[in-house]
């Protein structure tokens, strides 16, 4: 039987909607690992009897291994089968959550949190697996949806974290972790197809150590560099050696006959900007989920906050993500009818108002309510166009990987803005009660900072070229 016959009888067998949901669960239940111990976060060196120098590794590797993991899995994907790596992602969240859950000390704490981060290759994976599958009409709609699932995930996931840490022992967040895992992987086995696409060739394992080692030195600069110290001997080595190993991946990437990454795609104008964009994204999204929940939750007496309880936190927050999801079938049609190009100009611009309208109105939780709607807004449509404009620049055997390098380029500017509003935040503060706060200044100067990243993503969406040079969508047999 040929591969379009293949292809025929696996998507023809399975209603398309199955497909799109088995995905779209599996994407939200690997973002909600982001926020998974966040309502725990600041109790960790009490509850793991540890150091709090030592407590961070538990959300630090996470982000870590996520950012290495996926354009690895993205590859592997393009070789050996999306879905079969798609399972083997969830079995690892799976494996992860349950050490976690058993966990006797800090350190298998860690190891379970390093083995959940793995699962952020899905929604990549699922992407180009809806690619394969999805004719082309219901192709931009599936994608939306599947890409909003990683603001979904973390958004909707929070208030259930919370809910949790203030009614049942801190250990049921892994359990929960395991149940959702359990349930997309047989979802996964049970309804998505194997892809019949492959990219032929063997698969380079002197470019996935090169490329591990480079991204992990670069950051773990960036996110532990504010406490080892900028100018530490630590902070150097591990940044201006993960920079030297890069390049010198980069130089054997290009000279290799079969790269794990073929950079000469990836440097593409419509590849680079929106990866560069993508960066950006990230950096405005995590700056907003970095600082809206400090606010509400810090006391009123402090100056710089509105006592808002951990929980009420969480609802106040999770709209966006509602938003993120309402509007993935709009961002079908919309790709559909102006194109993913003038989406993605209107998502980064969006994101730049609502920190211009936390820079003007911050003085009421309702204003902080609006800014972070809009921000759902504009990464709604910024993420749904992101996969679109990387789809119709790259050929359809490497969709999985250069998907991956696009979920990457949004993992470092989430890493950076940890690390860049932390520092901000910790750099202006003010004593109240014994407790180091930070001021309201503080706030503003990090608004002004996600306001020029937004601009730069807006910059970057727009020396996107107008004609893409690959057609997006598979035929249809």
């Amino acid at each position: 039987m040929s591969g379009n016959d293949d292809r025929h009888r696996l998507t023809h067998s399975v209603p398309k909607w199955l497909i799109v949901f088995a995905l779209a669960f599996t994407g939200m239940a690997s973002a909600y690992m982001f926020t998974l111990v966040v309502p725990i976060q600041s109790e960790l060196p009490r509850l793991l009897d540890a150091p709090r120098e030592d407590t961070a590794w538990v959300v630090t590797i996470t982000l870590l291994v996520a950012a290495c993991a996926t354009p690895i899995s993205g590859r592997l994907g393009d070789m050996y089968g999306k879905r079969t790596v798609v399972l083997a992602l969830i079995g690892a969240l799976i494996v992860g959550s349950v050490v976690a859950a058993l966990s006797p000390n800090i350190a298998w704490i860690i190891v379970g949190r390093g083995l959940q981060g793995l699962t952020t290759g899905v929604v990549p994976l699922g992407i180009a697996i809806m690619r394969d599958v999805l004719p082309p009409g219901r192709l931009g709609t599936a994608v939306a949806l599947m890409s909003a699932t990683m603001g979904v995930g973390g958004s909707l996931g929070m208030p259930v974290s919370a809910f949790i840490v203030e009614h049942f022992n801190w250990h049921t967040l892994f359990w929960v972790s395991a149940g959702l895992g359990v349930v997309a992987f047989l979802l996964v086995f049970l309804i998505v197809p194997q892809s019949t696409l492959r990219s032929l060739g063997h698969f380079d394992v002197i470019g996935m150590i090169g490329l591990t080692v480079g991204l992990s030195g670069i950051l773990l600069a960036i996110s532990r560099g504010a406490e080892w110290g900028w100018l530490s001997p630590a902070t150097l080595l591990s940044g201006i050696g993960g920079i030297v190993v890069l390049l010198v991946w980069g130089r054997y990437q290009l000279r290799t006959r079969e790269p794990l990454i073929d950079l000469r795609v990836a440097a593409r104008p419509a590849v680079l900007f929106t990866n560069l964009a993508s960066i950006c994204m990230g950096f405005a999204l995590f700056g907003s989920n970095v600082l809206l929940p400090q606010m509400l939750e810090l006391p009123v007496e402090t100056g710089s906050g509105f006592g808002v309880g951990v929980f009420e936190t969480a609802l106040l927050v999770m709209p966006a993500g509602l938003i993120m999801m309402i509007i993935s079938p709009l961002s079908g049609w919309l790709e559909r009818t102006v194109g993913p190009r003038i989406m993605l100009t209107a998502g980064t611009a969006a994101v730049t108002v609502s920190y211009i309208v936390l820079l003007i109105w911050s003085s009421t939780i309702w204003h902080l309510f609006i800014a972070n709607l809009i921000v759902g807004v504009g990464i709604g449509l910024s993420f749904a166009a992101m996969p679109m404009m990387i789809m119709r620049s790259v050929p359809a055997e490497e969709t999985g990987v250069s998907n991956g390098i696009n979920a990457l380029a949004r993992s470092l500017g989430t890493s950076s803005a940890s690390t860049v509003m932390a520092a901000m935040l910790a750099a202006m503060t003010v004593d109240v009660g014994g407790r180091s706060v930070p001021t309201p200044e503080a706030f503003v100067t990090c608004f002004w900072i996600g306001a020029i990243v937004g601009v730069g993503a807006v910059i970057m969406s727009l020396l996107i070229p107008r004609t893409p040079t690959q057609e997006a969508h598979p035929s249809v047999p």
